[in-house]
Parts: structure tokens; sequence; C-alpha cells
């Protein structure tokens, strides 16, 4: 992995292109992230780099990792990420990454948090269909039959039954890029990413490319 960036998750809109064709974009507030950790294989047993991003007030974070911003010569950070880049020894301590490592036409993946729908039915959470409304149908929107009877005696592992929906660690793979703000560190992605307004997102390039 060459490149990736930690954002948060704006909102949706959409762009014309100069031909004139309507695009669905997904707008994400791309860093800029600062270095607060370079880890390499003597020291660490492998390389990687640690940035942060977000700022965060000095009386919610711990004195440990005051202690570790401090050390990197950078702000109070809230949110902290690990990327195993292959050039990890070029980065420094405080440098800053920003939206300009990718440009419009990249292939990404982005990983979120999907939104959380509380508990839901079978239905709704997993696509399955209802009986009928008639009203002595007595079966509406019922799971259905859930196992059988005394043997085996108990409901396998898996079984597609109501419960908690979304709130899941979602990655979406082979989104492209469609323009970069550089200035106001934007990144306009094609379509949907996972994750509500103001989730944290995370943007690497992709790890296999699309026919």
């Amino acid at each position: 992995m060459k490149k990736a960036i930690l954002a948060t998750k704006v909102g949706m809109t959409q762009i014309f292109n100069d031909d004139g064709v309507l695009t669905p974009v997904t707008v994400l507030q791309a860093g800029p992230c600062v270095v607060t950790q370079v880890k390499t294989v003597e020291n660490d047993g492998y390389a990687a780099v640690q940035v942060g991003f977000g700022e965060k007030r000095a009386k919610l974070v711990s004195k440990p990792l005051q202690g570790h911003f401090k050390k990197a010569g950078v702000d109070n950070k809230r949110y902290l990420k690990e990327f195993k880049f292959e050039n990890a020894q070029e980065y420094s301590l405080a440098q800053e990454i920003k939206a300009d490592i990718f440009a419009a036409g990249d292939k990404i993946d982005a990983t979120a948090i999907s939104k959380g729908k509380g508990f839901q039915g079978a239905i709704k959470r997993h696509n399955q269909h209802r009986g009928p409304m008639a009203h002595g149908s007595k079966f509406h929107r019922h799971a259905g039959s859930n196992g059988a009877c005394s043997d085996p005696s108990k409901v396998f592992k898996g079984k597609k039954m109501p419960g908690h929906m979304g709130c899941k660690k979602i990655t979406i793979q082979n989104l492209e890029v469609v323009r970069v703000d550089a200035d106001k560190n934007l990144i306009l992605v094609k379509g949907s990413v996972p994750g509500p307004k103001k989730s944290l997102v995370t943007i690497k390039e992709t790890v296999k490319v699309g026919k």
C-alpha cells in the first residue's frame, strides 16, 4: 500500500462533467492527517506509519496519549490509525498527509461503520418475504419456521432471524475518485460510502482493480 488517508463523511451531492453527464458523489473531508509515529522493523518488528486526524481538547486526552503527541510535536488528535506503507521509512514525525495524494481517476477502498438501524425483523434485516395480508392469514411479517422438532432440537447457528441491524464495519471496494479539491482537502467519490454523516472513513488505494 502506498496511499491512504483518514476522512469524515460530509454528505452526498451531484456534479456534471464536461460532457454534461450527471454523477452522484460522496463528499469526504480528507485530512489533513499528521504523522504521530513511524514504526520500524528494528524497533517494532514491522514497518508502519501511525497518523492522527481530528482535533480533541486536552482534558479529554489521557496523559500517556498527551505525552505521545508531545513527543511527536503535534496537537492532540481524536483518531489514530496505522498504515503499512511500502515507503514507511520515508515519512517523518509531524509530516502532513493531505487529500492531494489522490487524484481524479484513482480507485480506492472506503471503510467505515455502517448506519445503526436498531432491532429489526427478518423482512427488513434479511429481505425475506411477508405472508398474505388477508385477515385470516395469521402470518404477515413473521420469520416463519425456526427449526425442526426433537431432532436436532435446536436452531442452527447462522439462521436468519430478527436482531440488531447495521453498525458494522463495511468496506466498499473499487470506488472511483471523481474530483479532488486540494485547497479544501475534499475528495469526491463516485457513488455511496458507508456510514452516516460526520463518521470516520478510511480511504486506501484499492487492493484489487476491477475489470
